[in-house]
């Protein structure tokens, strides 16, 4: 899929990898960008730069969704391509326990990370197969098709959504629609916060969103359905799917070394705040 004249929507592009695919999408030419976000002030931001659309958006209410579509369809005409990149991570209440989570936190999750992406296909897929083109791109994560330490809800929530993700690319091919996952390891965003720590997830490195988004316009240029800016990541899935239990020890491994490492984290926080 080339970006050039298209008509785009990216939400939870009021910061991190959603802006820096606005500004990469414009780069490429693309015709008009509706940026959403639950921070307003953060997409108005965004659309200053690239000189589009910013709309506040709770992307777990369809119908806040479903007015996102009606907006970005009148500024821009029928969208080519809606991006599904808004997130949330928490950790796990308790790091021992993978269910230690409160039902407000696994709900908001799933609704984020899985709902959201149902909604705007339920809303755009009509649209879509009357016209015989259309793209999504789903930001999902390497956790999706690996694991989260320390985040059952992130972790499910994820997998969740690589799920649903299959099932759309697979039921919407021969109408001549295109679905894109991006599955990143760690990429230096608010949403990964801004200290030093990162739970493992940062085993390949600390990417810049801005290299996600460029990591992003070539997936969507060679319409591969998983895109990973870290490439060792498919390494890892071959290992999983090859032998789950060796892999599921490993992960075992890596949880002690995170655990430590997070000890040791904590430790240095607490003796810098009381200096």
């Amino acid at each position: 899929m080339e970006l050039a004249g298209k008509n785009i929507v990216i939400t939870g592009a009021g910061s991190g990898i959603g802006r820096a695919m606005a500004y990469a999408f414009k780069a490429e030419g693309a015709a008009h960008i509706t940026v959403a976000d639950l921070n307003e002030a953060g997409a108005r931001e965004t659309a200053a730069h690239i000189g589009g659309t910013a709309l506040q958006v709770d992307v777990t209410k369809e119908d806040e969704i479903a007015n996102l579509v009606r907006v970005a369809e009148a500024a821009g005409g029928p969208i080519d391509l809606f991006c599904s990149n808004a997130g949330v991570i928490d950790l796990d209440s308790d790091f021992d326990n993978a269910a230690s989570a409160p039902d407000a936190i696994w709900q908001r999750a799933l609704a984020v990370h899985v709902m959201a992406h149902v909604y705007a296909a339920r809303i755009l897929l009509p649209k879509m197969m009357a016209r015989k083109s259309g793209y999504f791109l789903n930001t999902v994560s390497a956790a999706g098709l690996l694991s989260q330490i320390g985040s059952a809800t992130y972790s499910t929530s994820k997998h969740a959504a690589i799920g649903f993700g299959e099932s759309l690319a697979i039921a919407s091919k021969d109408h001549g629609i295109g679905v894109s996952l991006l599955c990143p390891q760690a990429v230096a965003t608010p949403l990964a916060g801004t200290g030093d720590f990162h739970g493992g997830a940062d085993v390949d490195g600390v990417i810049s969103a801005d290299a996600c988004a460029k990591a992003a316009v070539e997936g969507l240029r060679a319409e591969k359905f998983i895109i990973l800016p870290h490439p060792a990541v498919l390494g890892y899935m071959q290992a999983k799917t090859a032998n789950y239990d060796r892999w599921i020890g490993g992960m075992v491994k890596l949880r002690r070394r995170i655990a430590e490492a997070g000890a040791e984290f904590l430790a240095e926080q607490a003796k810098k705040r009381a200096t």
